[in-house]
């Protein structure tokens, strides 16, 4: 059956008068209105008023009538659009600044201009380097997703385990760098979201991935926060160039407001709360303490913890990037050293760059 409501908004203004004729000539052969109305898929009184619209005017009258209001008594008038019009074009005014001139209401002057096909231009947003999708990576260790997390979220972990984290003073921020494929992931921890912390994890994780012989460009895929960046492109585009390009990698942004694009890490930090926060910190003596259960705890995710996400086949990480060709890992490759950044990102920034360069990023 030949479905017309269904295609009826999909054709052309041509094609629908084409099949209005056909229509009519089926009519004309002898053809009962209820077997075109089968045939057709169109109702019997939209059939009966062609029909009718046909034995009026001929073909002519099975043309689509103009839609347009015989009345606009709304409409502003002709010199109020001219007044608007003259002065845009005198002044580059906008629609406000127009609407104040001529004591009018903006929205008024708003509709005018576009009427007559005059718009804002909008500002194009500046991209830094483009995001990628996770399911569109083909190599291991060419892409990864990289977030930080605040661990200290009391309506995630309750009040007991808050006031338990705070008194023992351990570090509340968790540094994440998940590769995109196979979920394999290195932490770091802070007590400041700060850049030097970050230059210094981007320069421990790219040391560690060159000494086991990854050397591929690796893109840091990272959100718009300050400890990242911030959004100054002339300023990303400068961190690009001292902090990452020097080890292989690439400093890129994930689109403002589509989470899917970080969705592997952000991902992963709920499995942290799940599976390591919620159930140790009571458990958790001191820093120390703490230190060796996370180093624990990506020892496991990335070697004993099978993942059911899509590609990982019930695989766990370092599973799945031996199943990519990357066969000589083992399982030393996750014991990458879990520490408090604080500590060593000074040193590390003061050697690698000077204090200047850093002070008009902090």
């Amino acid at each position: 059956m030949f479905l017309y409501k269904e295609l009826y908004n999909k054709m052309n203004v041509e094609a629908r008068f084409k099949l209005r004729v056909k229509m009519i000539e089926d009519y004309n052969q002898g053809k009962t209105i209820s077997q075109i109305s089968r045939e057709y898929g169109v109702s019997r009184n939209t059939l009966r008023k062609w029909i009718k619209r046909y034995k009026e005017k001929g073909e002519e009258g099975l043309k689509e009538l103009s839609r347009k209001p015989h009345n606009s008594p709304k409409r502003t008038p002709k010199e109020i659009q001219e007044k608007i019009l003259e002065i845009r074009r005198r002044t580059n005014w906008g629609r406000k600044r127009i609407a104040l001139k001529l004591k009018l209401n903006e929205w008024t002057v708003r509709n005018v201009l576009r009427q007559n096909g005059i718009r804002k231009k909008r500002k194009e947003r500046k991209g830094f380097f483009p995001a990628f999708w996770s399911w569109e990576i083909e190599e291991p260790f060419s892409h990864a997703q990289v977030d930080t997390k605040d661990i200290l979220d009391k309506a995630t972990l309750g009040t007991e385990l808050y006031q338990k984290f705070s008194l023992l003073k351990l570090p509340r921020y968790q540094w994440t760098f998940c590769e995109s494929i196979s979920r394999f992931r290195f932490l770091s921890y802070s007590y400041r979201l700060n850049q030097e912390n970050g230059f210094l994890f981007v320069g421990l994780v790219m040391m560690w991935l060159r000494c086991w012989g990854i050397d591929k460009e690796v893109f840091w895929q990272e959100d718009w926060g300050e400890e990242f960046g911030g959004n100054n492109p002339y300023k990303l585009k400068l961190l690009n160039e001292r902090w990452y390009k020097i080890y292989g990698a690439v400093l890129g942004k994930a689109p403002k407001g589509r989470k899917g694009y970080q969705g592997r890490v952000e991902r992963s930090h709920k499995t942290d709360d799940e599976e390591f926060y919620i159930p140790l910190i009571p458990t958790f003596k001191n820093c120390s303490h703490f230190l060796k259960e996370a180093q624990k705890w990506q020892i496991y995710y990335n070697t004993k913890r099978p993942h059911f996400g899509y590609g990982m086949n019930n695989l766990t990480p370092l599973e799945k990037l031996k199943s990519l060709g990357l066969t000589h890992l083992n399982e030393n490759f996750a014991n990458f050293p879990v520490i408090i950044l604080d500590y060593y990102a000074p040193d590390y920034c003061h050697l690698m760059a000077g204090n200047d360069v850093l002070t008009q990023y902090n």
